[in-house]
């Protein structure tokens, strides 16, 4: 049986996609076609804050890209020489907290020692962290996408959290999205499920997927790899078969087997 992620490819140098090799474990066919172009922006910015943990009580991260942003700036050498010989060490004295295990190995890559991991969403996330922080003690600095929901921000706000937001990357559609759909259909037919993987996703592919499968729409299963991206899926009419327990390959593959294959379950 077919499933279609509609993702972006995991780094080339670090192998074969573990949702595709998750779902291959358990008897589907994934293919994989990349939905979104990010553009990083205020990276300037970005280290000069980066440069001042003594004016911050910690990080947060809610997405791979912010951790993409920080790796972009120590490319640069005289900025990577800073981060190893004291900066990275002055971070790790404050938490770095993260929504889920991608954005968490991203972290560990830079040195930093995440937390709140198994958070698995936004609303989570700041729960985790209210339980931790003082109300009114030093801002989180929280590098972020110009997309970003308000929902970490307003809870935080809400409990006397400080968070300063920086804005470090736009999200736009990827130029070859539609080709790739049509090109998808027209080879390998309609698939059994569709996955979407974020609120951007749905709204770049929606309009392309209602027009390429026609009638045959209604046998597709739509599957959510987390609870704000079902959220997005149902405000575009859009009936959720299966959301997964949490943003990890293993999850999914379990939630697509179970609706996909129920008596088998």
């Amino acid at each position: 049986m077919k499933v279609l992620l509609l993702k972006d490819p995991k780094d080339k140098d670090s192998g074969p996609d573990p949702y595709i090799k998750e779902l291959g474990l358990h008897g589907f066919e994934a293919t994989l076609i990349p939905v979104l172009s990010f553009e990083f922006i205020s990276l300037e910015s970005l280290f000069e804050k980066l440069s001042h943990p003594e004016c911050y009580g910690g990080l947060v991260f809610t997405s791979p890209r912010a951790l993409e942003a920080i790796k972009i700036c120590l490319k640069e050498n005289s900025k990577n020489e800073a981060w190893s010989k004291s900066l990275k060490q002055k971070w790790n004295t404050k938490p770095a907290y993260v929504v889920g295990k991608a954005t968490a190995s991203l972290v560990e890559e830079i040195g930093l020692t995440p937390q709140g991991e198994k958070s698995g969403n936004a609303e989570k996330l700041a729960e985790y962290i209210c339980s931790r922080e003082k109300p009114n003690s030093s801002a989180l600095l929280f590098p972020c996408g110009a997309l970003k929901r308000e929902v970490l921000p307003t809870v935080l706000r809400e409990k006397g959290v400080p968070l300063e937001s920086l804005t470090v990357y736009q999200t736009t559609q990827h130029a070859d999205l539609q080709e790739s759909l049509s090109s998808y259909f027209s080879q390998q037919g309609i698939p059994a499920s569709v996955v979407f993987f974020s609120p951007s996703g749905v709204k770049f592919c929606l309009q392309h997927i209602q027009k390429l499968s026609k009638d045959f729409i209604n046998h597709i299963k739509f599957a959510a790899i987390g609870p704000t991206t079902a959220e997005a899926m149902e405000a575009a009419g859009i009936p959720v078969s299966c959301t997964a327990e949490s943003p990890t390959p293993q999850d999914l593959a379990a939630a697509i087997q179970r609706t996909l294959h129920p008596q088998n379950c």
